[in-house]
């Protein structure tokens, strides 16, 4: 019986102690869970960290009846229960935020909201009583959002805001939350995380997965690690520290900082004048864009996510149309030449979407070591691969890159996505280019790779490659690059130097609050 002590103040039931006892999964070849125990409770935020590959998502698909477990049982407030698909996870009061949001983008909060709900009045839609709830649930929780707004009108953090809605309305007592903040700005992160210690002190039980020890730090008060499907142990977030933690993930000591060497920037590499890009409905993405990168140095590309990265990318690597403006790559202009004439000329690019734009998934690792060279001697002979070559080609990035593969001939599809990240950068840097664009290069990649992929990107620095790096992840931004170009819907906000600026002046910039006088070249 529902009392209304275990009640949460917005009258939702309330889950005082969710448990997974002894949860194992396997799947053909791998054991992605092995017998895990794990537990949240009310009004409390329980980190979950861990690796690529460690077990995270299996472990809370099968919280939220995506997966069902081959062994263990999972039970809330006592009570042992079947979570056999996410209706029945609704149904028992836990609610999934997921890193990319669900929204049907054409239609309002309020339609979103009620969308696979059964009406009150069917076959009617009543959209008052659904924005009335709205708003009750925003002003309880801080959730500030217009329930008659269209979702393609509204920010990046409000759409977050609208996903949480969605769960509460469903009757969430408890949230799963992965990876919440990829895409948002420091403010935004920080408002958010307001929100979620606001749903914890009324009681709400909290799951965060986050690769981010800044994050964890901040918001949770346990934290579990997980390492190839097992639990490695369980801490009090006050009691522990970013070293130990990342000692428990991945099983040795991680250097979280890379002394980045004072260099002085050589010629100018790379170098846009007033590029002018339009995308879908000829609607401009790029706009007046003009900058330069030196050898030996990194320029940093902070935004949130559709500002105008991933045309910037593209239209220097030959991939989009460049309306207006000029791309020079060592004093040559290159505007307008396709992705193999720009590779012949010393550029290597890192893509943002590493399935559908760096790798072929269903093609071997051998085979995606030489993509783009195999017309190329050694690897070919006239019309004829030479498969030797290839191998041995493969064997040494493999080896160099410390690639973990079952074998050279392992479809890439079947690696780890750090793994995968490792292959694209081995095979772009062994072309010895003279400029690389580096689009997200880390994203959804463990702590151990993505220590890797740094210490290799500040080694290129150092033997004067100039590098583009287009990041979401201001701590890898500030970490990596000698100077910042800040984009806001296309524009340059400001470049500025890495070691100058905060992280509170780039949240501005990348927001469109502040706008810093624009540089366009290394000092």
């Amino acid at each position: 019986m529902t009392t209304t002590e275990n009640l949460l103040p917005s009258g939702l039931p309330r889950i005082e102690h969710l448990e997974m006892r002894q949860i194992t999964k396997r799947f053909p070849g791998v054991l992605a869970n092995d017998h895990v125990d794990f537990d949240v409770r009310a009004g409390e935020i329980h980190a979950l960290l861990g690796e690529n590959g460690a077990g995270k998502s299996t472990l809370m698909k099968i919280l939220y009846g995506l997966y069902q477990p081959d062994e263990g049982d999972i039970y809330i407030n006592g009570e042992r229960v079947a979570i056999q698909s996410p209706t029945d996870a609704i149904r028992h009061g836990i609610g999934m935020i997921h890193q990319h949001f669900m929204l049907v983008e054409t239609v309002t909060v309020a339609e979103n909201v009620a969308l696979g709900l059964r009406a009150p009045h069917e076959p009617l839609l009543d959209l008052a009583t659904v924005s009335k709830r709205i708003v009750e649930l925003a002003d309880r929780y801080g959730l500030q959002v217009d329930p008659g707004a269209v979702i393609h009108d509204l920010a990046v953090g409000e759409r977050q805001r609208v996903e949480i809605i969605k769960a509460l309305y469903r009757g969430a007592a408890l949230l799963i939350l992965d990876e919440p903040t990829a895409v948002l700005t420091p403010q935004e992160v920080e408002d958010l995380f307001q929100i979620f210690r606001h749903m914890a002190e009324e009681g709400h039980a909290l799951i965060f997965i986050s690769h981010k020890m800044d994050e964890i730090f901040a918001l949770t008060d346990r934290v579990t690690v997980l390492r190839d499907g097992r639990v490695i142990g369980t801490k009090q977030t006050k009691e522990t520290n970013k070293r130990e933690l990342a000692r428990m993930m991945v099983g040795r000591e991680v250097l979280f900082t890379r002394e980045k060497k004072p260099i002085q920037p050589g010629e100018v590499r790379l170098k846009l004048e007033h590029v002018n890009v339009v995308g879908k409905n000829n609607l401009p993405v790029l706009k007046d864009i003009s900058f330069e990168v030196r050898s030996g140095e990194i320029l940093g590309v902070a935004g949130v996510s559709g500002n105008g990265q991933r045309p910037l990318a593209e239209s220097i690597v030959g991939l989009q149309h460049i309306a207006s403006g000029h791309v020079y790559i060592e004093g040559k202009e290159v505007t307008h030449f396709p992705p193999a004439e720009m590779y012949k000329i010393g550029l290597s690019y890192i893509p943002e979407e590493r399935m559908h734009d760096g790798v072929i998934k269903d093609f071997s690792v051998a085979d995606n070591a030489i993509l783009q060279d195999h017309e190329r001697p050694p690897f070919s002979r006239g019309i004829f691969l030479n498969f030797k070559a290839i191998e041995d080609h493969a064997r040494e990035l493999v080896r160099t890159f410390r690639i973990k593969t079952p074998g050279l001939k392992t479809p890439v599809k079947n690696l780890s996505g750090g793994n995968i990240q490792k292959l694209i950068l081995a095979r772009e840097l062994s072309r010895g280019p003279r400029v690389l664009i580096a689009a997200q290069p880390t994203r959804g990649v463990d702590i151990g790779a993505t220590e890797y992929i740094h210490a290799r990107l500040l080694e290129q620095r150092e033997q004067g490659l100039a590098t583009l790096l287009i990041s979401e992840d201001l701590d890898e931004v500030k970490a990596l690059s000698d100077r910042i170009m800040v984009l806001y819907r296309g524009e340059i906000m400001g470049i500025v130097e890495a070691e100058k600026v905060t992280i509170e002046e780039l949240g501005l910039m990348m927001a469109g609050e502040k706008r810093l006088t624009v540089e366009t070249s290394a000092s």
